[in-house]
């Protein structure tokens, strides 16, 4: 084991550790070791506690175990007060900052027997300016953002599990692009009380994993959501494929993925057909966008009043807009927001679950740009949960997604369904070569 112990999962760890296989000081000093080999390419950590998470390792190792992630390292996205090592948001305005308390979430990880390996890397303010952080698969092309050093420090076996935000892309985005597991769970499922806002109305903690039941531990133990029994034999869902009206926004490569998605979720016995948006949530595409503007742009109106040449002409221009919008704009956004979940909530009523893309196509060349959040933004305003699973590859050979999303507050069902759909594509996987998997399905042709 001794070689690959970065390379665990959280709950393959915890369970070793229980069995005495294991201690956290060694599973801390592994991912440390591969911190210090890997980030000065990657530049996924804005700060490494590499003596206090070692300290706080060895007092677990003499404690019985507190939760089902005892000893396990967490990487904090630099967005969430601690207050043992600097929060600083990606921003000069912050440099050297430290808050007097933890945020409620990071409180919550301690007292379950986590490690708080550090603080991850944010995108400025966790908005659009994208940081220096680099895309494991291929270091030329972003990791996405805002979430940009959680996504890469689990993708590239770094720590086990993240903490993320999104307002609008920030997790699902970033988990497809580094082929990992993002989950958005619904709106208000963890507290977000210690957390630099951007928007009052959307922002959401979610999660970074390598397998879905590492995701559902962390879930439960943040937000006291019951974890699914994954080893027990569920029903095929009913899955609606939401290409929505944006479909020719994404590229080939993602059609192909979905399609091919569907076709072999259907084989393995699924009732797949297609689901289109109701037009409430059609509209959400654009009004996300207008209702996130002019929540951050109060959320950071201190800043921009006292410190405007500190912040980067890319969240300036951002921060300019939402001051454009008038009441009157943002309370028709928020009201068809409102027309959107009523109308969603009964469309859901004939699905367990949607499949939708998770980006426009694979991680953008060059770290100008964190990619663009269209496929994410309507779910994020909606509310409801979602969660990203890698599958396939692009031209270029980095990651895709696709994601699943459920009903508001049927979180541990989107992770019980997704469980099973991941395992029915990897049967679907070892059936096929690559160049026998299902090809392309035109739009319309899954069976309605």
């Amino acid at each position: 084991m001794s070689s690959a112990i970065h390379q665990l999962s959280a709950s393959e760890a915890a369970r070793a550790i229980r069995a005495g296989r294991l201690t956290s000081e060694t599973l801390v000093a592994a991912c440390l070791e591969r911190i210090a080999a890997r980030d000065g390419e990657l530049a996924a950590w804005a700060h490494v506690a590499a003596d206090a998470s070692l300290a706080q390792a060895r007092a677990l190792d003499r404690q019985p175990a507190r939760g089902p992630l005892h000893g396990v390292p967490v990487g904090i996205k630099d967005i969430f007060d601690t207050a043992d090592m600097p929060t600083e948001y990606n921003s000069a305005i912050y440099r050297g900052h430290r808050p007097r308390a933890d945020a409620a979430a990071v409180t919550l990880l301690r007292q379950a027997g986590c490690v708080v390996l550090g603080k991850t890397v944010t995108a400025e303010f966790a908005n659009l300016h994208p940081p220096a952080t680099r895309n494991p698969r291929n270091p030329a092309h972003t990791p996405g953002g805002s979430s940009s050093g959680s996504a890469a420090a689990v993708a590239d076996r770094m720590v086990p599990l993240a903490l993320g935000t999104q307002t609008a892309g920030s997790v699902i985005r970033p988990a497809a692009f580094c082929g990992v597991i993002g989950l958005k769970p619904s709106f208000g499922s963890i507290n977000r009380t210690g957390v630099k806002p951007v928007s009052d109305t959307l922002d959401t903690i979610g999660l970074f994993s390598n397998t879905l039941e590492d995701a559902a531990l962390a879930l439960s133990l943040l937000s006291g959501r019951p974890v699914p029994d994954f080893a027990s034999q569920i029903a095929a869902p009913r899955i609606g494929v939401a290409r929505t009206s944006r479909w020719n926004d994404a590229d080939a490569a993602t059609h192909a993925a979905l399609e091919s998605a569907a076709r072999r979720l259907a084989s393995a016995g699924a009732d797949v057909k297609d689901a289109a948006l109701p037009p409430a949530a059609e509209a959400l595409f654009d009004a996300q966008g207008l209702i996130m503007n002019f929540e951050a742009a109060r959320a950071l109106a201190w800043e921009q009043s006292n410190h405007r040449e500190a912040i980067s002409a890319t969240l300036l221009k951002r921060l300019d807009e939402g001051w454009a919008v008038s009441r009157e704009q943002y309370d028709n956004a928020r009201q068809t927001a409102r027309d959107a979940r009523r109308q969603f909530a009964d469309l859901m009523r004939g699905y367990d679950l949607l499949l939708t893309p998770s980006a426009r196509g694979e991680a953008p060349l060059g770290l100008a740009s964190t990619g663009d959040s269209l496929f994410n933004r309507v779910w994020t305003l909606l509310g409801v949960p979602s969660v990203s699973l890698p599958s396939g590859s692009g031209p270029n050979g980095l990651p895709l997604g696709i994601q699943l999303v459920s009903a508001i507050e049927q979180d541990t069902a989107l992770l019980a369904h997704a469980q099973w759909a991941a395992s029915a594509l990897a049967r679907a996987g070892r059936r096929h070569s690559p160049a026998q998997l299902p090809g392309t399905v035109p739009a319309g042709s899954v069976s309605t």
